[in-house]
């Protein structure tokens, strides 16, 4: 089976590989505007779609994955940070306080250039951030890691230390929720599991 991941995420990309499943990666240029009078669950549902979805149309056959992450506080969505001084002012509103990640999943099955099914759903996560001085927001913004990550951090990484604790999959929160991927791919009679062991054994079988 061809599995595509429609987004250029390197997090993404990991999760996957460490897996042993394998996967191809068509980057989506899908316009992410349009949604912001939605509903944050409606939000990453809808970009996940868009993103899968342009990918389809480059695809002849296989199963096109997208996903979109967004962060939201006060049920305001945090998108990617544009400067370091807007990471320091998403990371100062995250500070102390509890948020909501969501991931929306989108899956396509393209058959001889064709979309002949579809499924969609999101993962929800509350994480959970300790109290941070200035020295603490300062030191982390300034090793560039919070520009391209929603909501100015990546809890794989040094923000690991930002965060207090967490309820629900970890994975949603490095931005693909594997169970939830899994329970999707299931309603098709498919699973990561046996995409895993299959891209593994076939990694250590001799030509």
């Amino acid at each position: 089976m061809n599995l595509v991941l429609a987004s250029a995420s390197p997090r993404r990309r990991q999760l996957l590989t460490d897996l042993g499943i394998p996967f191809t990666v068509i980057p989506s240029d899908f316009s992410e505007e349009g949604v912001d009078d939605l509903a944050p669950e409606a939000q990453a549902m809808t970009l996940a779609r868009g993103k899968a979805q342009w990918v389809c149309h480059r695809v002849s056959d296989g199963i096109v994955l997208g996903a979109d992450t967004i962060v939201v506080v006060d049920d305001d969505v945090l998108g990617k940070p544009k400067t370091p001084d807007h990471a320091r002012e998403m990371l100062k509103g995250l500070a102390g306080r509890t948020h909501r990640v969501i991931t929306g999943l989108a899956l396509f099955h393209v058959n001889e250039g064709r979309i002949v099914k579809e499924t969609s759903g999101y993962e929800e996560t509350q994480v959970h951030f300790r109290a941070l001085t200035e020295e603490d927001i300062d030191r982390y913004v300034a090793t560039g890691d919070c520009l391209d990550k929603a909501g100015a951090y990546g809890i794989q990484g040094l923000a690991a230390l930002l965060v207090e604790g967490l309820e629900g999959d970890y994975f949603n929160v490095v931005g693909l929720p594997l169970v939830r991927l899994d329970k999707l791919l299931r309603q098709w009679g498919i699973s990561l599991m046996m995409l895993g062991t299959e891209g593994n054994k076939s990694a250590t079988t001799p030509a």
